[in-house]
């Protein structure tokens, strides 16, 4: 009994730049003519065509009404299963998803001619993970006193408080929602429009600054603080270098935003407040808060210990980094982020704050996390080090409480915008350096002094301070 050779399929693998691997691959036309075979031979036994049998319909009949869907199925098909098989023979570790190659145009399947693609695709970097016991680390140290707790009670009593709306003239903390059309500077054409885009009137301590369509907007106070609902405003802000999506990049943005409705917040009471987080008198509140904020400073000390490991790797290993930031590596960086700090227990509103101080990094920056994610990805390799089922469904339920939605909900919504997968990463990140600060000479510092030093070092960089 004789058995067909195997028909193997033609693979080129070169560096396209730093963590960038070109592949190369051309399917031979028997290969390509099995596979359209196949497809053609599903559907005759599936079509069901007027005045024909289940089955019967003429091939050409066939062609004619359903070959060019059929020729992409099959084609999307082969594509794929090359794309695999170039991954596992080559021993490939992409941690992207494929992008067609510059040069590369997407062309139809035929019968009886050979298909090739070229792809490119972010792999990991090659390089050796430094000594990782007996770092060095600080941990910053803050008693929870009752001026912390005043502080929180007064931000809950604006996190529950009523709304109502309103027309205007706005102040500070003000919300409203409107009409936003993005252009490019120089350019007429619309780039982007949004029918419920969300403004706030920055706060009297942010500066000015505040967030508009995912970025920080300087002077946001002095462009709304007196508007009115129905009035037309123009915010000018630059498209940072870094930012995920490429056409904006270091572009110049105007935006016209046309205002539609308004809602103001009165604070809640105490009374309030402790209902409305289920206590039974405003006598429990203080205590509430209080182990609330030693809950989150605890959380915050953990993860200042953690950024220390990750820097203080960082600095001891060097490898080249893609040249270009993609949109994927960005958005991936910005996701990390933001699930982060949702984790934490950070308010929605300050989240997006924090994100769009992110975007307007440098580009150096920005370079620097996509480091630490090599970085953490090779640590988590090394020590073996995966997340659980069970450990996903906890961090979720964590971040739906956080955000007072069931955990349910909360996992439908990370699924459906395919971010999962993220918080698997994020465990795994965590328990990598949890493991690492097991073994490292830890000394206290005063809060105060952390932030201090952190604001100095940062010089206006987003940057997450201790409780307090």
């Amino acid at each position: 009994m004789s058995t067909a050779p195997t028909i193997e399929n033609t693979v080129t693998v070169t560096d396209a730049g730093p963590a960038l691997k070109r592949i190369e691959i051309t399917i031979p036309r028997a290969k390509v003519n099995e596979q359209i075979e196949s497809a053609f031979s599903g559907l005759a036994k599936q079509a069901v065509i007027p005045g024909f049998r289940r089955g019967h319909a003429p091939r050409g009949l066939l062609q004619k009404r359903f070959g060019a869907d059929v020729l992409k199925d099959a084609r999307q098909q082969l594509v794929s299963q090359a794309y695999q098989q170039a991954l596992e023979g080559h021993k490939i570790r992409p941690i992207g998803q494929p992008e067609r190659a510059p040069g590369c145009e997407e062309t139809e399947l035929e019968q009886g001619k050979d298909y090739s693609l070229a792809v490119e695709v972010e792999v990991m970097p090659e390089f050796e993970l430094p000594v990782w016991e007996g770092l060095a680390l600080r941990r910053p140290i803050l008693e929870i006193e009752p001026k912390h707790i005043d502080e929180e009670i007064a931000r809950l009593s604006y996190r529950v408080g009523v709304t109502s709306q309103i027309e205007g003239p706005f102040e500070p903390l003000d919300r409203m929602v409107g009409k936003a059309v993005v252009r490019l500077a120089g350019d007429d054409k619309v780039f982007f429009e949004s029918e419920n885009a969300l403004a706030v009137v920055p706060a009297e301590d942010d500066a000015g600054k505040g967030p508009f369509l995912g970025l920080l907007v300087e002077g946001l106070d002095a462009i709304l603080i007196g508007k009115k609902v129905g009035d037309v405003v123009t915010i000018a802000m630059p498209g940072p270098e870094s930012h995920e999506i490429v056409e904006i990049r270091g572009k110049p943005l105007s935006v016209q935003y046309t205002i539609t409705a308004a809602e103001r917040i009165a604070p809640a009471s105490r009374d309030e407040i402790a209902t409305k987080i289920g206590l039974e008198s405003a006598a429990l509140l203080g205590e509430n808060i209080k182990g609330v904020l030693e809950r989150r400073r605890d959380d915050e000390q953990r993860s200042a210990l953690r950024d220390q490991v990750f820097e203080q790797l960082a600095t001891k290993v060097d490898f080249e980094l893609p040249v270009r930031l993609s949109e994927a590596q960005v958005g991936r960086d910005l996701e990390r982020q933001r699930l982060e700090m949702l984790y934490r227990g950070v308010d929605a509103q300050v989240v997006e704050a924090r994100l769009a101080e992110t975007r307007g990094a440098t580009a150096s920056e920005t370079q620097r996390r996509l480091k630490l994610f090599f970085l953490l990805a090779k640590l988590a390799e090394t020590l073996g080090v995966e997340a659980t089922e069970g450990e996903v469904n906890g961090r979720i339920a964590t971040i739906a409480r956080s955000r007072g939605m069931r955990p349910d909900a909360m996992r439908a919504e990370l699924e459906q915008s395919n971010r999962l997968s993220e918080i698997a990463l994020q465990i795994r990140e965590h328990k990598s350096a949890d493991r690492v600060i097991s073994k490292a000479v830890i000394s206290d510092i005063p809060a105060a002094a952390w932030n201090l030093e952190a604001e100095a070092k940062t010089k206006g960089k987003p940057q997450d301070k201790a409780a307090g």
